[in-house]
């Protein structure tokens, strides 16, 4: 299991430290054709290819054809890599746009049906597509912060798509919990239910979310 620190340490998340640039000497001895995008992109491969247990700075050096030191000009830990490869396999979603508050109705470019349900559903299967194409997501989702730009889209489209139902207060809170508590169960650091299971959980869920937003908009009876 991968810990976002090792016991006693304090670390700070790679997208919270920001640290000075390197003096030009420093700069022009690191080696070159390697930049941290590409590092970060061959760890994403490296991960896919053997798993969290077999990553490792060494194997990462060797299949960039480098020394595991050159690394270290661009990244201080591999904590801080896995951070940045996490990242990047997030941006594989592609968040759908909002729809209008309380309505369940209309179209946004890349929903998945109309209004919220649809795009709801299309974020979940496309987080559970990432989570299944890149096994090693979930656990590293769990250890560390996770509030990288692509992870801090994917929760903005959430935010909005919540918003579009109409929910407040506890009610609104609740869903969040309800929903984000389904993707990281589902998508799962234990066991990952199969598709159909997960589709039909989801589908049960979004329909509890329509039931309570449709709930608020009924006037009280006198």
């Amino acid at each position: 299991m991968v810990t976002a620190a090792d016991p006693g340490e304090i670390r700070t998340s790679v997208w919270l430290a920001a640290g000075p640039a390197a003096p030009a000497r420093r700069r022009s001895e690191a080696p070159s054709g390697l930049d941290r995008d590409r590092i970060t992109a061959a760890s994403v491969r490296l991960l896919d290819a053997g798993g969290l247990a077999r990553f490792s700075m060494r194997r990462l050096a060797a299949g960039l054809g480098v020394t595991a030191m050159s690394l270290y000009w661009y990244v201080d830990t591999k904590q801080d890599l896995l951070e940045l490869a996490l990242d990047r396999a997030l941006g594989e979603l592609r968040p759908p746009a909002a729809v209008a508050e309380g309505t369940a109705e209309g179209t946004a470019e890349g929903g998945g049906g109309a209004g919220w349900p649809g795009q709801l559903q299309t974020l979940a299967r496309g987080y559970r597509r990432v989570v299944t194409d890149h096994p090693w997501v979930a656990p590293l989702a769990a250890a560390f912060p996770n509030i990288g730009p692509h992870a801090r889209a994917f929760d903005a489209a959430l935010q909005r798509l919540l918003d579009a139902t109409g929910l407040v207060d506890a009610a609104r809170t609740g869903a969040h919990l309800a929903v984000s508590q389904f993707l990281h169960g589902c998508g799962g650091t234990v066991r990952r239910a199969p598709e159909g299971d997960f589709c039909l959980a989801l589908d049960v869920l979004i329909a509890g979310i329509e039931v309570k937003a449709g709930a608020r908009r009924v006037p009280a009876r006198p």
